[in-house]
């Protein structure tokens, strides 16, 4: 028979005296009641779904309807606010009732931070949940927070619903519309592509653009090359300073009127032809430096005092001034054409031809 230390037996025996009746002691105030310290432990530490099933068993008997309490409260104060909104939206599911989380919703509501009940508020107003846990948590926030943070709650979520309303009246697109835009930017920047002989020929539409805004809008001259309109511009300008007076030397004041007019017309629609071709332009650019042209060569055919003394007065000799209206008149003459011949429709393509079948032959009218 193996024997008991004495000491062991001592200690039983001090114990027994002091401490008569175990089930009898009280719990000291000064530690806290191992109910509550376990019940908040397992709400703080535990999963969330733990949770829910421990509330769920402490419900099932009215004994535990203190620490049922305590839980979701504990749960309420301790856990984070997307936690709070998840136990409320499982525990008031049917077939449980709606205010099967109130005290959770209460706990929240009153100890909180302002800045979480905002955001609890906005996780309760919306569904799964029902409008008893939005309920709830108003009244608990309307009745219990002091009047200065009951104000800067009210300012926070007015401020949340226009941001929400702002956000509903400018909807982000979706996938589907991102996806056709970029297809379309794609498809107008690459044009049609190159295996469609129909769509290349056919060339590109005009989507969205008014029969009265094409003919308010002055024509196109893309396919039309620079370099006639440019040469026409210099060939003017310098047609314009050859027949340039650089002084009057006692010529009559018509005469001297007629080269200092004819001289700044040539300018100006030399520095007109810089920016576009226009069809009056080019034709005033023929006219002008033509008649000139043509004064050079009737002047010493033709007896006019008055001409040839206003042919005298150009700051380049007789024959190079009429070489440079000669040029000017021709270089505009070739740009109008440029311009005519590049603004004629295409001829729309046979679509027969173009997708490989034949096209009929032109029938004969009937006699």
């Amino acid at each position: 028979m193996a024997k008991v230390d004495p000491r062991v037996t001592d200690s039983a025996a001090e114990f027994d005296r002091k401490y008569p009746d175990q089930g009898e002691i009280e719990a000291d105030p000064a530690y806290i009641n191992p109910v509550d310290g376990l019940v908040h432990a397992a709400v703080a530490d535990r999963p969330l779904d733990e949770v829910i099933e421990l509330i769920e068993l402490l419900e099932q008997s009215p004994e535990y309807a203190r620490a049922t309490v305590d839980a979701l409260r504990a749960v309420g104060t301790d856990r984070s606010v997307e936690d709070v909104s998840r136990l409320v939206a499982l525990l008031t599911r049917p077939p449980r009732n709606a205010d099967s989380a109130d005290e959770a919703i209460r706990a929240a509501a009153e100890g909180r931070p302002v800045e979480d009940v905002t955001r609890l508020m906005a996780l309760l107003h919306r569904p799964p949940l029902e409008p008893h846990c939005g309920e709830a948590a108003v009244r608990a926030a309307a009745t219990s927070r002091p009047v200065e943070e009951l104000v800067e709650l009210i300012g926070r979520m007015a401020h949340e619903q226009g941001v929400r309303e702002g956000r509903q009246q400018v909807k982000p697109p979706t996938r589907e519309e991102k996806k056709a835009a970029e297809a379309a930017r794609a498809a107008a920047k690459d044009g049609p592509p190159s295996g469609d002989r129909l769509l290349a020929a056919g060339g590109t539409v005009a989507i969205g653009r008014t029969a009265k805004g094409r003919r308010n809008r002055p024509a196109k001259t893309v396919g039309s090359p620079a370099w006639p309109r440019l040469a026409a511009a210099l060939m003017l300008v310098v047609c314009g300073l050859a027949h340039f007076p650089p002084h009057r030397d006692g010529a009559s004041l018509g005469a001297f009127g007629f080269v200092v007019a004819a001289c700044g017309l040539c300018v100006l629609l030399g520095l007109a032809l810089l920016r576009r071709s226009v069809v009056p332009v080019l034709a005033v650019g023929i006219m002008v430096p033509a008649a000139l042209a043509v004064a050079q060569l009737l002047e010493g055919r033709v007896r006019s005092a008055g001409l040839s003394r206003a042919l005298d007065l150009t700051l380049a000799p007789s024959w190079l001034a009429g070489l440079a209206a000669v040029l000017a008149a021709l270089a505009a003459l070739t740009a109008l054409v440029s311009l005519l011949a590049s603004s004629r429709p295409r001829p729309r393509p046979d679509v027969r031809q173009l997708a490989g079948q034949p096209a009929e032959p032109d029938r004969a009218p009937a006699g």
